[in-house]
């Protein structure tokens, strides 16, 4: 684990007890739900075995924050995953008979993506079926639940390998990178995450 991970966990740590204090009546959209508890830690042979399954390695951060952190909980939106449970397709109900995604595939986006052409069509001439063929899920490791359909995924294969995309093809959203608070750069787990906890400290009912 490099130097600058071990640091800025530590730092996330400090900002997620702080956070903690300050909004003690779960003001922070979602803190109701985790009410910022967190997961046991996973250990090293969890993570390999996972891993080795699912044929990918977890970005460098991610790993580190599953060690070292807590394997899921408080976080964005309704929370963190459990690193088991972000092969689901929903996340709403997870359910292997609504399908689960294959993140054993590479994930074939680098550009924001949407099925549906820029202007408005009729209800009845979108391709539902197209526009939810899993093969569009590849990759993406369901990493916290936003409601509504939309789910947060940590990307575990291809091109854009370690970075937070928004899968909102159940709004007609489409997929695309996730610029949480009008960040105008790619984020990598950890930065995502930071970027919450320094946002909510600033802004509890945001």
């Amino acid at each position: 684990m490099s130097e600058q991970i071990q640091t800025q966990l530590i730092r996330i740590y400090d900002k997620l007890e702080q956070l903690r204090i300050q909004d003690s009546t779960f003001q922070v959209f979602g803190a109701f739900h985790h009410q910022y508890r967190l997961n046991t830690v996973q250990t090293e042979a969890e993570i390999t075995a996972f891993e080795q399954q699912h044929q990918i390695v977890l970005p460098a951060d991610y790993r580190a924050f599953l060690l070292q952190i807590g394997d899921g909980g408080a976080g964005p939106y309704y929370g963190l995953e459990r690193l088991a449970d972000g092969i689901y397709e929903s996340l709403d109900d997870k359910n292997e008979a609504f399908g689960l995604v294959n993140i054993s595939a590479d994930f074939r986006f680098t550009e924001s993506w949407n099925l549906l052409p820029a202007e408005e069509e009729a209800e009845d001439e979108i391709d539902e079926e197209a526009m939810y063929d899993a093969k569009w899920a590849d990759g993406m490791l369901r990493i916290s639940n936003y409601g509504c359909g939309v789910s947060i995924n940590l990307i575990v294969r291809g091109n854009s390998y370690g970075e937070i995309w928004v899968d909102d093809r159940f709004n007609d959203g489409g997929i695309y990178p996730d610029h949480y608070f009008d960040n105008p750069n790619r984020l990598h787990f950890l930065d995502w995450y930071e970027l919450w906890l320094d946002q909510s400290l600033l802004n509890p009912s945001r």
